[in-house]
């Protein structure tokens, strides 16, 4: 259940002409105060050493006990770790980390290639998403799919977008058609070719470094330190990406029918509990995709500020995160084929609303 969301019958009455928001990017920037656009490199450099430090002390509890009781502990605390750490990387790509383009650049490789995460293809192909969230057309990170579409998807594929989405991360990324290690695929443009040739060396430099521990220790010292906290941390991503994108009450909108303000709307507020202050608040995600350049540790005080402008176009979520995210497994499938705005419908439910299929 969301609080203060404009309702569907709302935005569906409306015709493409009539969704205008009623206020501008102008009137939200206007009641923020002005130092929540100001990065301090102390304070981001801070998170980042905390998070390094907890990671390098969590290993050296493993290692000295190395007891399979606290091996399943450590999996969810590093995974978690790892989480944050990209959290910090994702501030550097934003460039929200400190105005310095050459310490975004350093602490982002620092942060995203030890958990395999090529920092400039995925700045880049994430500044897609940040330019088009909420638009059917364009968007590219989480997107629903008309339901004719959806008709036509092979099992497989719906397998794998809609029934193991937690897993889904190291396919977006590696995709042949859309790898994010070749410099050569539509993700990037020729100008960029240099940047993703750095990060893809990184990225093999550490996979070099993990196979050397495979040779040296053996593939159960590679998985007890490794690879279960890096699919732990694989499942935190996808799950906070998947919760602010996917949800029956969240609008979106056809090219025609879209602006950049209403769109970033078109995302969800999220309580983590506990976890929050460890991600770096990233459940406050609408302040984040209307200023997408703030630091992370501003975002709640300018959360604060912009809701009595934005009234019930801001989204924000009541329930529990596992209960969000089955009740959009089980209802966020497809799209319809026309119209703007639109939401999300359940492939469960037959057309004629007569009966109940599951999907193919």
């Amino acid at each position: 259940m969301q609080s203060n969301t404009v309702s569907q019958a709302t935005l569906t009455a409306s015709s493409p002409s009539t969704t205008e928001l009623p206020f501008t990017l102008q009137d939200v920037k206007a009641a923020i105060p002005a130092h929540c656009f100001e990065p301090s490199v102390w304070k981001s450099l801070s998170y980042f050493f905390l998070d390094i430090s907890i990671i390098a002390g969590l290993y050296v509890v493993a290692y000295t006990l190395d007891s399979w009781f606290f091996f399943p502990i450590f999996w969810l605390m590093q995974g978690t770790m790892f989480w944050a750490l990209f959290v910090v990387g994702h501030d550097c790509g934003h460039g929200s980390f400190s105005k310095q383009k050459w310490l975004n650049n350093l602490i982002g490789h620092l942060s995203h290639t030890p958990i395999l995460v090529p920092f400039h293809a995925w700045r880049i192909s994430h500044r897609t998403h940040h330019a088009n969230t909420g638009n059917i057309d364009k968007d590219e990170s989480w997107y629903p799919v008309p339901e004719s579409q959806y008709d036509q998807m092979p099992w497989y594929e719906k397998l794998l977008r809609y029934y193991i989405p937690l897993l889904a991360y190291p396919i977006y990324l590696f995709h042949p058609a859309n790898s994010h290690l070749s410099p050569n695929t539509r993700l990037f443009r020729p100008t960029e070719k240099w940047d993703i040739i750095t990060s893809s060396t990184c990225w093999f430099l550490m996979v070099g470094f993990l196979g050397f521990l495979t040779y040296e220790f053996g593939g159960l010292f590679l998985l007890k330190y490794y690879l279960v906290p890096y699919i732990i941390f694989v499942m935190w991503l996808d799950l906070v990406t998947y919760l602010h994108h996917t949800e029956p009450d969240i609008p979106w909108y056809r090219n025609e029918d879209w602006y950049f303000l209403k769109g970033a709307l078109s995302t969800i507020d999220r309580d983590y509990g506990f976890i929050n202050s460890i991600h770096h608040d990233i459940g406050t995600h609408v302040a984040h995709h209307i200023f997408l350049n703030m630091p992370h540790y501003h975002l709640k005080t300018a959360t604060e500020a912009i809701k009595p402008i934005l009234g019930e176009y801001y989204h924000k979520s009541d329930e529990s995160i596992w209960k969000g995210f089955i009740n959009s497994y089980l209802t966020c499938h497809f799209v319809p084929n026309t119209g703007s705005p639109i939401f999300y419908q359940s492939g469960w439910k037959s057309k004629d609303s007569t009966k109940t299929n599951k999907p193919d």
